[in-house]
């Protein structure tokens, strides 16, 4: 999942590019009710905005955000709660981050550094959390392994090998697209430093340019378009690097049948008993193993040191589990990595990860009933693919229906993205979507967190949506700790805001839908609501009181 939204959002800049450049607290507040009447936002987000904007309050500042700041300032305010502990089961985390450092768990049984297993839970120096990659970091996708080492049936392999090849030639075309558009717009950018005899310019300054010849208009034609999509040519050059290194990825690791990632493990993957492997350091490996550490800023990002972003939720503790490759995750390791988090007293578990094939599901199934049985809520994106996941071809694991349609456990909650633009392109286009597989929907589109060395940087994907939801649940599990899992679940899809607005998905103006119907609660996530519904449930109230549809 982390790949495939670069695939996607890369995937149309890439063609467009091409083709055009060559305890319970008594609250008085009011929920909010209807919102197909609030105005659209004319004016383009501030700097601060697009930095804060999931944090926004639709009717205060008629950006479609989560209303956290509102919740605390007039529903938190001074109020402690319960520490919360949730576990971020993704990449590794910058354990050493300014904004993280004091947010992270602590195994306070087990101690640092020893080589023992001091408390008994089957894991050694196991700190902050769990390393269940080793120092594994690429890897293939699912279907590519399957392959590889020639698992399942017949029918499984031959699935596998149709997606494989429609997959690598399309890697291929779009790596060599990517280095084409590069050149081109690095000879263009050249030529105009040349022609201004300076090493930076403005878009005013190409603008104002009068090419004396075809080959001038040329660049100057290029570097034009290019401004569709970013400030400045330095920002264009280096997106269009990002994705040259995606899709040489793809094509090195994910995609490269021969490739084996996970040798240097030294486990069988793909036996669940096997489970002597990895370590106590959940840490990033290399700089932009950077999705964790983005996940876990968007949950728990400490709010009152100065520094920064603030995260949505307070008195968290991120409990780091190490568990998804630069490519596709094993079913093994989320299994385990569940039933980790579950052992050692989170509450709540991020699952910003997915992927079309699982040859072990089981395992994973087992562990989220394991989760269920044990009150922990899982979230989980619903992935990048701009697709209906109620479509029996567009499989997503994990899932908590196994594709009966009924779902097997009550503790899940999958979440699709949304941007900062209110109307008819609400809907990230990327974003999957599904009326009876996605739940609700949350800002993902353009987040601005924490990444590894004390950075900071805007990512999308529903991978972002998630998390936001999380720290919400982890907000509800604060304040209202006597709420069970499937409570706060409810809690979350119900005090939603509803709309029956017109939505484009997958970026396609001709799928256009109403946003009541890509969704089981047709709503986008609100903090402020939630608590107001949460104190309410606590009081044996069962609504916000009102019809919130």
């Amino acid at each position: 999942m982390i790949a495939r939204f670069f695939e996607f959002r890369f995937g149309l800049l890439g063609l467009s590019l091409f083709m055009m450049g060559c305890g319970a607290t008594t609250l008085v507040s009011t929920p909010v009710e209807s919102i197909d009447t609030v105005p659209r936002k004319v004016a383009e987000l501030t700097e601060s905005e697009k930095k804060n904007w999931g944090h926004a309050d639709l009717i205060n500042d008629t950006i479609p955000g989560m209303s956290i700041d509102r919740a605390y300032s007039e529903i938190i305010k001074n109020k402690k709660g319960q520490t919360v502990v949730v576990a971020v089961l993704d990449s590794g985390i910058d354990l050493n981050h300014e904004d993280l450092d004091d947010v992270l768990w602590v195994n306070k049984d087990e101690r640092p550094g020893n080589g023992k297993d001091d408390d008994g839970n089957g894991y050694v120096d196991d700190i902050h959390g769990y390393n269940f990659l080793g120092e594994a970091y690429h890897e293939q996708l699912e279907y590519a392994r399957i392959l590889r080492l020639n698992l399942g049936d017949p029918a499984l392999r031959a699935k596998a090998k149709i997606k494989l090849d429609k997959k690598y030639p399309e890697a291929l075309q779009n790596k060599q697209q990517y280095e084409q558009i590069m050149q081109v717009v690095k000879n263009a950018d050249e030529a105009v430093k040349k022609e201004l005899g300076k090493d930076s310019y403005t878009k005013k300054e190409v603008l104002a340019i009068e090419p004396k010849t075809d080959e001038m208009r040329q660049h100057v034609a290029v570097l034009t378009q290019m401004y569709n999509y970013a400030d400045t040519i330095e920002e264009v050059l280096e997106e269009l690097n990002t994705g040259i290194t995606y899709f040489a990825e793809q094509v090195n690791y994910n995609l490269n049948k021969d490739f084996d990632g996970r040798g240097v493990v030294g486990d069988n993957p793909y036996d669940i008993d096997d489970v002597t492997y990895g370590n106590g350091n959940p840490d990033n490996r290399v700089k932009d193993e950077s999705h964790g550490t983005h996940v876990a800023g968007i949950i728990a990002a400490e709010r009152n040191n100065g520094k920064g972003i603030k995260g949505v939720a307070n008195n968290v503790k991120i409990m780091a589990l190490r568990a998804v490759p630069n490519g596709d995750e094993y079913d093994k390791d989320i299994a385990l990595g569940i039933r980790y988090a579950v052992d050692n007293g989170a509450r709540i578990i991020n699952c910003s990860f997915g992927k079309s094939f699982s040859p072990n599901a089981e395992w994973v199934y087992d562990a989220i009933r394991y989760a269920a049985q044990n009150d922990v809520l899982i979230v989980h994106a619903a992935g990048n693919d701009g697709e209906n996941l109620d479509s029996a071809e567009n499989p997503n694991y994990p899932n908590d229906h196994k594709f009966s349609g009924a779902e097997f456990a009550d503790n899940v909650i999958t979440v699709g993205a949304l941007t900062s633009r209110y109307g008819s392109s609400l809907v990230a286009d990327f974003s999957n979507y599904g009326k009876q597989n996605v739940d609700v929907f949350a800002p993902g589109d353009d987040i601005y967190s924490t990444l590894p060395n004390n950075e900071y940087d805007f990512q999308g994907g529903t991978s972002m949506a998630a998390p936001a939801v999380a720290g919400i649940a982890a907000l509800v599990r604060s304040h209202y700790p006597k709420l069970s899992a499937e409570q706060v679940k409810d809690v979350l899809v119900q005090s939603g805001l509803f709309s029956k607005a017109s939505v484009i998905v997958s970026g396609d103006p001709e799928k256009a839908t109403t946003f009541d119907k890509i969704s089981k609660s047709g709503k986008m996530v609100n903090a402020y609501n939630a608590l107001i519904l949460a104190d309410n449930i606590s009081k044996g109230k069962k609504t916000l009181g009102f019809n919130t549809e």
